[in-house]
C-alpha cells in the first residue's frame, strides 16, 4: 500500500494532476464521470460517480441502499493543493551571461529556505486556443525530469545564513532555468518550452495555471524503512487514505451513501468555487436528493443524519523541538491517527464527534492520538470549519502526524497513513 502511495504523490506534483490521478483510479473501480452542467442523471442505490469543478477539486458518490435523506452519508474530506510557488505571466527574467530566470509568486506559506538547491521542475495546466473562444483547450503538464533549481547565497557573502536570515519572495526565491546565448533565443523561451512538452504551436498557448514542484521522488528511509519522506504529504497523503479506503469497501453496501470530497485552495483560505468555502458540494448533495424524489426538508434531514472527517495533516512531536508543543496532546510518528481540538473552534472537533472517530479506530484496531496547541503557539485552521459554514454537518478534524509541514518535503510514519486507510474503511462501512 505504502508503494501505491508514493506512487500517488509522485504523479501529483499540483492540484491538477492530482485530480487525473484520482479520475484514473475511480474510473478503474467503476466510478463514471458527470458533467455538473448537465443533468446528473437517475440515482439507483449503489451508483458509483464523480464530478469535478475547476478539474483541481473532485467528488466521489457511492449511493447507498436507502435514499440519501433517510439514512445520510459519511464523507471523507481533503484537499489537493500544497503550498508552492506559481508561474508569473511574462516570467522570463534574462540577466548577466545569458541565465534566465523564472518569475514565481508564492502560494501557500510553504518554508522557503527548503527549496534552496534541490532538483525542481514544472507542472499544471495549460490553456490552449480553439474554435470556441468560451470553451479553449485545456491541457496538462508535468515536466518530469529537473529543470529548475533556486541557488543559494554562498556563505562567504552571507555570514549570518545560520543565524537566520530574513528571505525576499520577490528576489531570493527566483530559479534558474537555463543559459541562452542569443536574443532570438531568449524570447519566448519558457513558452517554447511548453509548446515542446505539448507538441502544440506556441502561438496556440494562451495561458497557464504552472507550479513548481520538488522532483526527487517520494521514498521511504529510517532503520526499517519506517518512515516517509516526500514533498506534498500535506494534504495528498490523506486524500490517498480517503481513495484507498473508498476503494476497498465499494464492494459493500451499506445504507449510508458514502463521499469522498477533495477540495482545492485550503493554503490559501478555501475560498473559491473549488474550494470547500464554495456551496459547490452542497449544491450536489441538494441535486441528489432532488433526484431521489426529495424535498427541500428532505435535504435539511439529510444534513442532520450524516458524518464530516476532515482530513488533514497533524503536528508530529519533534524531539527537537518539545518546548513548541502542548505537555500533554503531543502526538508521535507511528502513533495513529490523530484528533485534533481548539477551544478558539478552529477546528470542528468536540467531545461528541471526536468520540465517535475514536471508537471508529478502536473497532478497527487502530491506536488514536490527539493534538492540541500549545497554549502560546497560535495554530491553523483547515477544512472542517470552513465547510460547515454551507453544510453544517457533525464532524472532526484530524490527520496523520507530520514533521516539517509545509517543507518542500514534509516526513511521515508508513504505519499511520495504514492506520488512516483502516480507520476510513470503518467510518465508510
Amino acid at each position: 500500500m505504502i508503494q501505491r502511495l508514493m506512487r500517488l504523490l509522485d504523479a501529483s506534483p499540483v492540484n491538477f494532476l492530482a485530480v487525473r490521478t484520482l479520475e484514473t483510479e475511480l474510473s478503474a473501480a467503476g466510478f463514471q464521470c458527470v458533467d455538473a452542467s448537465q443533468s446528473l442523471g437517475e440515482m439507483p442505490a449503489g451508483r458509483k460517480f464523480y464530478v469535478k469543478k475547476n478539474d483541481s477539486s473532485l467528488y466521489a458518490f457511492q449511493l447507498g441502499t436507502e435514499p440519501m435523506a433517510e439514512a445520510g452519508f459519511h464523507v471523507v474530506c481533503a484537499h489537493c493543493d500544497s503550498p508552492t510557488f506559481r508561474i508569473k505571466p511574462c516570467a522570463e527574467m534574462a540577466c548577466e551571461g545569458g541565465i534566465v530566470r523564472l518569475n514565481v509568486e508564492v502560494y501557500g506559506g510553504p518554508i522557503m529556505s527548503t527549496w534552496f538547491d534541490r532538483p525542481l521542475s514544472l507542472a499544471g495546466r495549460v490553456i490552449l486556443r480553439s474554435p470556441d473562444a468560451m470553451q479553449p483547450t485545456t491541457r496538462l503538464l508535468h515536466i518530469r525530469r529537473p529543470l529548475l533549481q533556486i541557488a543559494n547565497l554562498a556563505i562567504h557573502f552571507n555570514r549570518q545564513v545560520n543565524d537566520g536570515v530574513k528571505l525576499s519572495r520577490q528576489k531570493d526565491m527566483l530559479p534558474l532555468l537555463g543559459i541562452v546565448r542569443s536574443e532570438l533565443e531568449r524570447e519566448g523561451v519558457l513558452l517554447r518550452l511548453i509548446a515542446n512538452e505539448l507538441s502544440v504551436p506556441a502561438d496556440d498557448i494562451l495561458d497557464f495555471d504552472l507550479y513548481l514542484y520538488d522532483a526527487t521522488p517520494a521514498c521511504t528511509f529510517g532503520l526499517h524503512d519506517e518512515f516517509l519522506s516526500s514533498g506534498r504529504l500535506d494534504d495528498l497523503s490523506m486524500v490517498f487514505a480517503g481513495l484507498e479506503a473508498l476503494l476497498q469497501t465499494a464492494s459493500t453496501p451499506t445504507a449510508r451513501t458514502r463521499v469522498l470530497a477533495i477540495f482545492d485552495n485550503e493554503e490559501t483560505g478555501s475560498q473559491t468555487k473549488q474550494g470547500a468555502g464554495s456551496p459547490f458540494l452542497a449544491s450536489l448533495l441538494r441535486r441528489i436528493v432532488a433526484q431521489q424524489g426529495g424535498t427541500d426538508d428532505s435535504y435539511f434531514q439529510l444534513v442532520e443524519r450524516s458524518f464530516m472527517v476532515s482530513a488533514d495533516n497533524a503536528h508530529a512531536w519533534h524531539p527537537n523541538y518539545s518546548e513548541k508543543y502542548d505537555p500533554t496532546n503531543h502526538p508521535h510518528l507511528g502513533g495513529g491517527p490523530v484528533i485534533k481540538y481548539n477551544a478558539a473552534q478552529k477546528y470542528v472537533s468536540d467531545a461528541l464527534s471526536a468520540a465517535v472517530f475514536s471508537e471508529l479506530c478502536r473497532k478497527a484496531g487502530v491506536p488514536c492520538q490527539r493534538f492540541v496547541n500549545h497554549s502560546d503557539v497560535a495554530g491553523g485552521s483547515t477544512l472542517g470549519n470552513i465547510l460547515s459554514a454551507s453544510l453544517p454537518l457533525r464532524g472532526v478534524d484530524m490527520g496523520a502526524p507530520i514533521l516539517a509541514m509545509h517543507s518542500a518535503r514534509e516526513t511521515g510514519a508508513v504505519d499511520d497513513y495504514l492506520y488512516t486507510v483502516r480507520a476510513f474503511a470503518e467510518f465508510y462501512k
